[in-house]
């Protein structure tokens, strides 16, 4: 159940038809989730998954969209984020799963993009494959790899536009957010202006201590059940648009999801990686093309759309934190552990 349908609204845009990342055209969403023993006495415990974000359906290598990415804390392991704030493209599928995950994630989306493109590493360049990642080690036997190559295929395979699974699934799969169980969640809003635009986002929540959720914005008291460790953690939020926006102005919408964030109570504490990769669809760069010029239109930096994005970006980042929370269950890892969904039926 997402938060809306508790009665909890997340500022005064309103949602796309489904709420979710998928209300942008052409963007999809895959999820492949790991859950079984990896030994008879069930002390190791596959709690974890992949999770595929395809901002279009079509090839990805041969048809890039606008892209970048901000780092609010750094402490985290993705790869090819170097490469997307220097040229401005996002071209193979963003990839979400564990920490130690993440080579095998960046082989098997490799191997996927490659089987696509027998171009690349012959007659032409190499791609940048882009993976985010959280530490789900309190459920997950990271140290025992359970995460393999052909999981980054499947996600990928398995990508549609129908509103996305939230909560643990995929790679929110073994995800803790504030004590309690995290994982997938996202939110879309619609701008209304002289052209209609939907911005969404898809969250990969695993950051806070219980004590420092804010509760209390969203008309509930503080719980005393949960998880009560270190804050460190992680989120990966990945925002999409089809609004026509250039890379430096998608930085600039990338900032303003911290501000929802925050307002969930992280602080972007010392050994989180709080990261956000944004990308547009309006206007995609072809690959094989020789012409000198490339023309693309964009909305003015001064025209009220803007600040709508602005404030879309923020709301969205919220309200998928919630959503992540919202739609969790009870989950069951390695060592016997457990991690309660946070009580909302309780509280509101």
């Amino acid at each position: 159940m997402k938060v809306r349908d508790r009665g909890i609204i997340i500022g005064k845009m309103s949602p796309g038809i489904n709420n979710c990342i998928t209300d942008v055209p052409g963007v999809k969403v895959g999820h492949v989730t790991l859950d079984f023993p990896l030994d008879d006495k069930g002390e190791e415990y596959a709690c974890t998954g992949v999770t595929a974000i395809l901002p279009h359906g079509g090839n990805l290598f041969k048809e890039k969209v606008t892209a970048a990415s901000y780092v609010l804390n750094g402490f985290g392991k993705t790869t090819g984020l170097v490469q997307v704030n220097e040229l401005g493209t996002i071209e193979s599928p963003i990839m979400l799963t564990n920490t130690f995950g993440v080579p095998a994630v960046t082989q098997g989306t490799l191997e996927y993009m490659l089987a696509q493109n027998e171009e690349i590493g012959e007659t032409t360049g190499t791609i940048n494959i882009v993976v985010g990642e959280c530490n789900d080690s309190h459920l997950n036997s990271i140290r025992l790899f359970p995460v393999k190559p052909e999981h980054a295929i499947q996600a990928i395979e398995k990508s549609s536009a129908n509103p996305a699974e939230e909560g643990a699934v995929g790679a929110g799969k073994g995800m803790v957010c504030f004590g309690h169980k995290g994982g997938i969640g996202t939110a879309s809003r619609m701008i209304e202006s002289d052209v209609s635009y939907t911005i969404a986002c898809l969250v990969l929540s695993n950051f806070g201590k219980k004590e420092e959720f804010l509760a209390g914005n969203y008309g509930a008291e503080s719980t005393k059940s949960g998880l009560s460790e270190t804050a460190d953690g992680s989120i990966i939020i990945i925002l999409a648009t089809d609004a026509p926006l250039s890379e430096r102005q998608l930085l600039r919408l990338a900032k303003r999801c911290g501000i929802g964030l925050g307002r969930t109570g992280s602080h972007f504490s010392h050994g989180s990686g709080d990261i956000v990769i944004a990308f547009s669809t309006a206007n995609k760069t072809m690959h094989d093309s020789d012409d000198l010029l490339q023309t693309s239109r964009t909305i003015r930096d001064d025209h009220h759309s803007m600040n709508e994005l602005f404030t879309a970006s923020a709301e969205v980042s919220e309200e998928a934190i919630l959503n992540s929370l919202s739609q969790a269950k009870p989950t069951k890892g390695r060592k016997g552990r457990v991690i309660e969904a946070y009580p909302f039926s309780r509280q509101f």
